[in-house]
């Protein structure tokens, strides 16, 4: 039997990561990472395996060099800190694996410190490579002759995460993605033809995620609608596990812009009680979308303003990815992304500069005609150099855009558009379901109401800056007048400690004038 310890690294402050509103929300990370529990549970019982995350408790070095194997995942943000824990562990002799998309795309990175690596999917080769480490043989390196059959993969080990650190629990429907952007490492690492689990893994899934604690779930497929005809019947059995239990559970997801164009695939969503969809836009500059081979957010049926409101008014609130740096961008585009941004009142948006990953035809491209920038600690956020501005011009255009986004004026008056101007209905299959049953409502308003007044006293009490909590003050009040639901209630003071941690994170990018680089 071995002793296996699988690690998840830290973040750095990162938009996703809510570092600063997670203290608020009583929380130490937002979201598990899914290859955890997953490994554990492809895991031969014989083994022990724990789960270590350093974003919600400390490594303990000393413990580690106990074990027999200690496995490494990691993004390409958490690089860094996977090579500062490698070291640690490998000055105390301890055997170290790594996988994850980092490794996956940068297969050289750890050459001369880890003892085996994984490339791309993981479970065949992550038994075979424990087969291969008892009996004495494993290799250097191991990656999947065949794509991974979905339907054959276990329910995820949730029992060994500590949930009650997390906003969100993780949970995954399909992989692959049938498109081709050019900056996209997701076609690399899982192809273009989407492999869906069956409703019955889904469905158990969602009872361990509901057995161990969690409410909301992040369903972290790159993109859910890959395969439409597919993902409609996962789908509406989801939605009659929810009708029958209840709708214990909240969904968020990511999907493509076609989804503007499919009436019943958004039915069958917001049935599913999916209550926000992340959509990658990347641009309003209809030549970078052709550029990066972003085809399907070229015109078709409307403008992507339009389709953007086609999905709220459908009941799915949107949150999109936007991209500055194309070729086809001058300084220009940062105006035009912010009055973008405006016009379809979306208030979360995630902004970043094109990055070249590794084995992407992207980073090809570039490569080829010198346009990447290989040191590994540059401090412009990008490998790219641009074509149509300068490196500084591109970085501090980024950052006054982030900074104009979540002014707060700005961010509230999108807020206010969105919830009372157009009665936004978030949560519609769940609120439907709760006026048939009038006693889960009343318990759920008051459940609502109880946990919105909570956290605004946290945020007058725990955010430093008075003129910012004047206007949480005052634009909760607007709310309470004008839409007094304790649902909206809620939500609008999770939007209050969500601005807050993108309105903190802007400020300090902003005071540094130096980015982390995040290719």
């Amino acid at each position: 039997m071995a002793n296996i310890v699988l690690v998840n690294p830290r973040f750095e402050v990162s938009y996703w990561g809510l570092e600063h509103a997670l203290p608020l929300l009583g929380k130490k990370c937002n979201v598990p990472t899914a290859c955890l529990p997953l490994l554990a549970a492809l895991t031969p019982p014989e083994h022990h395996v724990t789960l270590v995350d350093e974003n919600v408790e400390e490594i303990d070095f000393d413990t580690l060099a106990q074990a027999d194997i200690v496995g490494l995942t990691g993004m390409i943000v958490q690089r860094r800190r996977m090579l500062e824990i490698i070291n640690e562990l490998k000055a105390r002799g301890v055997f170290v694996v790594v996988g994850g998309p980092w490794v996956s795309v940068q297969e050289d990175y750890f050459d001369g410190l880890a003892d085996a690596i994984f490339v791309g999917e993981a479970e065949t080769t992550w038994p075979q490579f424990l087969d291969d480490w008892k009996h004495g043989r494993h290799q250097y390196r191991y990656e999947q002759a065949e794509r991974t059959d979905m339907t054959t993969v276990p329910v995820p080990r949730y029992d060994l995460l500590k949930t009650k650190n997390y906003v969100f629990g993780s949970v995954q429907f399909s992989r692959g993605c049938p498109f081709q952007c050019e900056f996209c490492d997701i076609i690399v690492t899982f192809g273009r033809k989407p492999r869906l689990k069956t409703s019955a893994q889904v469905i158990a899934e969602l009872e361990a995620m509901r057995t161990a604690g969690l409410s909301i779930g992040f369903i972290v497929d790159d993109n859910l609608i890959g395969n439409k005809a597919a993902v409609k019947v996962l789908l509406a059995d989801v939605h009659a596990w929810q009708e029958r239990e209840g709708y214990p559970l909240q969904f968020f997801t990511e999907a493509s812009l076609n989804l503007a164009e499919d009436d019943e695939l958004m039915e069958l969503m917001v049935a599913a009680n999916v209550t926000v969809v992340f959509i990658g836009i990347e641009s309003p500059n209809e030549d970078s979308l052709k550029e990066a081979k972003k085809y399907q957010n070229v015109k078709k049926g409307g403008t992507i303003v339009e389709r953007v409101r086609k999905v709220q008014d459908a009941g799915l609130e949107v949150w999109c990815g936007m991209i500055v740096g194309f070729d086809n961008d001058d300084t220009r585009i940062f105006k035009e992304q912010a009055d973008f941004i405006g016009q379809t009142d979306i208030m979360h948006a995630m902004v970043g500069m094109l990055a070249a990953i590794p084995k992407t035809p992207l980073h090809a491209r570039l490569k080829g005609v010198g346009r990447l920038d290989l040191d590994d600690e540059q401090t412009f956020g990008t490998n790219v150099i641009p074509l149509n501005m300068s490196r500084d011009e591109l970085r501090d255009g980024y950052i006054g855009l982030m900074r104009d986004l979540y002014n707060p004026d700005f961010y509230f008056d999108r807020l206010e558009n969105l919830y009372l101007t157009r009665e936004f209905d978030f949560g519609r299959a769940r609120n439907a379901y709760l006026r048939h049953h009038p006693w889960r409502r009343r318990r759920a308003q008051l459940f609502d109401a109880a946990r919105a007044f909570g956290l605004f006293l946290l945020l007058m009490k725990n955010v430093p800056d008075a003129q910012l909590r004047q206007v949480y003050r005052r634009r909760m009040w607007k709310m309470l007048r004008s839409r007094p639901n304790p649902g909206v209630m809620f939500v609008s003071v999770v939007k209050c400690a969500t601005h807050y941690h993108h309105y903190t994170m802007s400020r300090e990018m902003s005071e540094r004038r130096t980015l982390v680089n995040t290719f």
